[in-house]
C-alpha cells in the first residue's frame, strides 16, 4: 500500500490506540465512565483519544475541520460541516464504547475524510487484533496493507451469514427481521461495535449487516470501505448512504445480489 495519506492516518490511529486507548482497557475507574445522554456512555479514553486524533489530523491537513463524536455531543452544529466545503474529518475515537467500558471486546478507532462533502477516504482499526482497513474513493480497499475485495458467494437462500442490530429496531419491525433471518441463513445479534462488523465483512466472516441507527461516525468510515471493496451500502428504500443524511435504517452487503436477497428476506420488499 503506497499511499502516504492512508499510511499517515493509520499511524495516527495506531499511536492513539497504543498511548491512550489500550492502556486504559480494563483499567477504568467508575469516575472514568459517564453518561453523555441517557444510555450513551463516554469514557475518559474516548475524550482523550478524540483530542489526540483531532490534533494530529489537523496537522496533516492544515485548515481542515474535525467532526468528532464527543465534540458533536457538546456542539451538534458541527454536523453541518459534513456537507460543507474543504476537508472534513469524521472521527469515532472508540467505537464500541459500551464494550470498552465493560472490559469487553471488540472496539475500534475510526476515521473518514470528506472533501467538499464527498467521501474521499476512510480507516477502521481494531487495536486488540491489529487489523487495519483503509481505502481511497475510487482506488479500492486495503486490509493490513493488502488489497482486498469483499467475499461475495452466490446468494443462495438459507446459506448467508450476517448481523441484524435488532436492539434498536421497533418491536414489530424486529419480529419481521428475526423471522426473515430464519430464511436467509445465520442471523447474528451483533457485537455492539460497528467497526468490527465492517471489518468482518471485509474478511469474509459475514456477508451483510443491518443497522437501525445510522450515526455518521459509526458508519461513514465502514460504508466507504465496503463500497470500495465491491459492496453496497444503502438505506432500506435503496437510497445510497451518506453520513450527513438524517434517517433510520441501513443495509450493507458485500454484493448487489446479496443486498437484494437480504432486503427481500428481512424487509419483505
Amino acid at each position: 500500500m503506497a499511499d502516504r495519506l492512508l499510511e499517515d492516518v493509520g499511524a495516527v490511529l495506531r499511536e492513539a490506540a497504543a498511548e491512550i486507548v489500550v492502556p486504559m482497557f480494563r483499567r477504568l475507574d467508575e469516575t472514568d465512565i459517564t453518561e453523555k445522554a441517557p444510555g450513551e456512555l463516554v469514557t475518559v479514553a474516548d475524550r482523550r483519544a478524540e483530542e489526540f486524533i483531532s490534533a494530529r489530523l489537523r496537522r496533516l491537513r492544515p485548515g481542515s475541520v474535525v467532526v468528532g463524536e464527543e465534540a458533536v455531543a457538546e456542539d451538534p452544529d458541527l454536523l453541518r460541516h459534513l456537507r460543507g466545503t474543504g476537508d472534513v474529518w469524521l472521527v469515532d475515537p472508540v467505537d464500541g464504547t459500551s464494550n470498552f467500558a465493560a472490559g469487553r471486546r471488540p472496539f475500534a478507532l475510526m476515521v473518514a475524510l470528506l472533501t467538499d462533502g464527498v467521501e474521499a477516504a476512510s480507516w477502521v482499526y481494531d487495536p486488540l487484533d491489529g487489523t487495519m482497513a483503509a481505502c481511497r474513493a475510487g482506488a479500492g480497499t486495503w486490509l493490513d496493507g493488502t488489497a482486498v475485495r469483499a467475499t461475495a458467494p452466490a446468494p443462495v437462500a438459507g446459506a448467508l451469514r450476517g448481523t441484524a442490530m435488532t436492539r434498536f429496531l421497533p418491536a414489530d419491525f424486529r419480529r419481521d427481521v428475526e423471522a426473515g433471518g430464519a430464511r436467509i441463513g445465520e442471523l447474528l445479534p451483533g457485537q455492539h461495535c460497528a467497526g468490527r462488523e465492517y471489518l468482518d465483512m471485509l474478511t469474509g466472516t459475514q456477508q451483510f449487516v443491518l443497522f437501525w441507527r445510522t450515526l455518521p461516525w459509526d458508519h461513514g468510515p465502514g460504508t466507504l470501505l465496503v463500497r470500495e471493496a465491491g459492496g453496497v451500502a444503502r438505506r432500506f428504500d435503496g437510497a445510497e448512504y451518506h453520513p450527513a443524511d438524517d434517517g433510520r435504517g441501513l443495509l450493507v452487503a458485500v454484493s448487489e445480489e446479496i443486498w437484494d436477497e437480504v432486503r427481500s428476506a428481512l424487509l419483505g420488499s
